[in-house]
């Protein structure tokens, strides 16, 4: 394992915070994330380090209020990642809840405003679980990612970087996933089946927002 591969956890941390709702805290965060984009290698570091810059020489209210705007207004930037293979169906409470399960087998307990399908959380949990497992996770939300990166760029949004740091901590994309990512940008997530029962409980349904809630 090189070392830029060895530093994917730190990675996947540093993306974590960097997607979340940017509060009082970062400013005093971006020296140490500066390092963690250093140590990362030049694949996923360079694109970490434009971001920062970004960060750093925008006022928090502006960048707080672009997260909102980028984030909380666009379906297409959409960052609960089960949105983009089951929409607002019944059937992603069933996913909401498998993530929920994978974490807590972990030990990562997820506070009561928390949806794990988060892209935020999504990376919390890759960053504690090591490069094997945090790759497996993400790679299984691979097509639902590479959208949000496709969809940051075309918005020219500075977290395009941060999507294409994470995009360089996983391998190529396969035909198959080139092939989702189409069809996905083709069609949408899908509708709701009217009349079924739900599939899971009510508050493991999602809530439709990216910021903080």
């Amino acid at each position: 394992m090189s070392r830029a591969t060895a530093a994917f956890p730190l990675a996947w941390q540093a993306q974590s915070i960097l997607v979340s709702y940017p509060g009082e805290e970062l400013p005093g965060r971006l020296p140490l994330l500066r390092d963690v984009a250093s140590a990362a290698g030049a694949r996923a570091g360079r694109p970490l380090h434009r971001f920062l810059d970004h960060a750093a020489r925008t006022p928090l209210p502006d960048l707080a209020a672009d997260y909102v705007a980028t984030f909380d207004h666009h379906k297409r930037c959409c960052l609960f990642l089960t949105y983009y293979f089951y929409g607002d169906t019944r059937k992603r409470g069933v996913a909401l809840l498998r993530l929920k399960q994978t974490y807590a087998a972990a030990g990562l307990r997820l506070t009561e405003d928390e949806l794990p399908d988060h892209l935020a959380v999504v990376l919390e949990f890759a960053s504690i679980a090591g490069v094997s497992a945090g790759r497996d996770l993400l790679g299984q939300h691979r097509a639902g990612l590479e959208l949000l990166r496709l969809a940051l760029k075309e918005a020219v949004s500075p977290w395009a970087d941060v999507l294409e740091s994470v995009s360089a901590t996983l391998p190529p994309l396969s035909g198959g996933e080139r092939q989702a990512v189409a069809r996905l940008a083709a069609e949408g997530p899908p509708e709701e089946q009217v009349g079924l029962a739900p599939f899971a409980p009510p508050e493991y349904m999602p809530q439709p927002r990216g910021g903080p809630r």
